[in-house]
């Protein structure tokens, strides 16, 4: 059985984390698979790509029963497979969407948070847990979080270890939207569906001039804009937009 599972329907690739038994707990041959998968998304055709976990949890972290050598090179681990698979999360020009029922704590929180939309389930449990185990958090939590919550809560959950439950973090702004456990697949699948049937382009911009803007100044961020509208303005889904608003017609757009 495959720990690593690629569904393709149509525009939405799915990939799924796939050891339900140890509630998708990821060891190494797993997050080398991940990396692979998430490159392979980013540049294929499709116009979503969604990250769940197969069964009640998300991604429980790391998987400890699988062994983590001290005298291994963790940087260069991070580095080779970790790292990279977030930055193309966050920079793949298409939307990302987070299923999280279930547990999403140490590294599996951080898959979460490096996509761009969270929709999680009444059970979700989220958790910076590594400080348990004497270790920072990584996979890109100290970047994401103090933007999403600031550097107060950021550090508290950090340091406490706590596990914040779905009504929390939807409160703390972690997630974007809590629903119940059963309606979880058909919410995700009808945001997915909604964002795949959208001007790809103009989300491929918005992304982009998004990262600009959280990491780079104002004049770095209206550049950002120029030149994706500039992009926006020359394309057929443009046309497509303005003639649908004149119809009084819903646009029928193809991401070109």
């Amino acid at each position: 059985m495959s720990k690593l599972l690629v569904t393709r329907e149509g525009p939405i690739t799915t990939i799924t984390f796939n050891q339900p038994a140890r509630k998708n707990a990821v060891d190494l041959e797993m997050t080398m698979a991940l990396k692979d998968a998430v490159l392979e998304a980013g540049s294929d055709d499709s116009k979503v790509l969604v990250l769940a976990g197969a069964g009640a949890d998300f991604c429980a972290g790391a998987d400890l029963k699988a062994g983590i050598d001290p005298r291994d090179d963790v940087a260069e681990y991070l580095r080779a497979y970790t790292n990279p698979t977030i930055k193309v999360l966050r920079e793949m020009p298409k939307p990302v969407i987070a299923k999280v029922r279930g547990v999403a704590v140490g590294i599996g929180c951080n898959y979460a948070l490096a996509a761009d939309i969270r929709i999680a389930s009444e059970t979700a449990k989220f958790g910076q847990i590594f400080a348990r185990i004497g270790l920072m958090p990584d996979g890109g939590s100290t970047y994401f979080l103090p933007r999403m919550i600031g550097y107060a809560r950021a550090f508290e959950w950090m340091v406490t270890a706590d596990i914040v439950d779905a009504a929390r973090a939807l409160e703390l702004g972690i997630v974007n939207r809590v629903v119940d456990d059963a309606a979880l697949d058909s919410a995700v699948a009808d945001f997915a569906a909604r964002l795949a049937n959208g001007p790809s382009l103009a989300f491929a911009g918005i992304k982009h001039a998004l990262n600009i803007g959280e990491r780079g100044t104002l004049a770095d961020a209206l550049d950002a804009e120029a030149v994706n509208q500039k992009a926006c303005i020359s394309s057929d889904d443009f046309r497509e937009g303005v003639a649908a608003f004149i119809e009084k017609r819903k646009a029928r757009f193809q991401g070109r």
